[in-house]
């Protein structure tokens, strides 16, 4: 099977001009067929709140109202993506700029009401890997941001992680998968004061021990819930670290397989 590697970078990589711009460097230099995805939270409140716009927050994950998802629409799937497909065309990656809307290669479901209501939030339901397939056989690189849609033109604003993880399984119907989760850490850290204590490698038992220790908290955890069901879905391995680990010459990341 050919291996594809599916990238995902968050905020504060897309918030620092260099750091992008090195990223997508290393990016561009990836061998083989890759997918990047993007978030860019950071960007749209603050965008938000120059139009007079609040964000609401509850346990670090956005309430999208109807205003917040034109917000949403504009930066993710706007601003940041075509910046993000500009600097590739420049690298000579032949790179196309998607929301889940494009080619319908990812529908949502509008999140239910629970205890809360998260509004325009997607969760997603169905990746078409065929549709996605064509443009890769075609050599243009996908560029996939945080939006998607519920196929009777509705837009739904859906966690990036998840984006990853979701056309990771999808795709490996297809290909040998990798994902490689970027972000500023070097890695998930067995103590979160020293940046160097980076776990190598989690398997499912270790992940177990993790967990019940209290060492796997916060945001990590929908990363490695994320990772795990992509694991159990067809994924062969998952990389989570800052972006150095798309050189061959940085091994201090995590690896994470069953």
């Amino acid at each position: 099977m050919e291996k594809l590697s599916i990238v995902k970078i968050g905020g504060n990589i897309i918030e620092d001009d260099a750091a992008l711009s090195e990223f997508l460097k290393l990016f561009a230099n990836l061998e083989g067929k890759k997918i990047l995805v993007h978030g860019g939270g950071k960007r749209a409140t603050q965008i938000a709140s120059k139009l007079g716009i609040e964000s609401k927050m509850v346990n670090g994950r956005r309430i999208t109202d109807a205003e917040t998802l034109e917000v949403i629409t504009m930066v993710y799937g706007g601003l940041v993506n075509k910046n993000i497909v500009a600097q590739l065309q420049a690298l000579d990656i032949n790179a196309i700029g998607l929301t889940g809307a494009d080619a319908n290669s990812i529908t949502s479901d509008k999140r239910p009401v629970k205890e809360v209501d998260f509004g325009f939030v997607g969760d997603v339901k169905k990746v078409d890997y065929n549709a996605i397939d064509k443009l890769i056989a075609a050599d243009f690189t996908p560029v996939f941001c945080a939006i998607t849609h519920d196929g009777n033109a509705q837009l739904l604003n859906t966690n990036a992680d998840t984006i990853t993880s979701e056309v990771a399984v999808g795709m490996s119907n297809l290909y040998d998968v990798s994902i490689y989760y970027c972000f500023e850490l070097n890695g998930v850290l067995k103590d979160i004061n020293d940046k160097n204590s980076v776990i190598k490698h989690i398997d499912s038992a270790l992940y177990k021990e993790l967990l019940e220790q209290g060492i796997i908290a916060d945001g990590m955890l929908p990363k490695l819930e994320n990772s795990f069901n992509a694991l159990n879905n067809g994924v062969k391995t998952i990389n989570m670290g800052n972006t150095s680990m798309l050189t061959q010459e940085n091994n201090n990341f995590t690896r994470i397989t069953l």
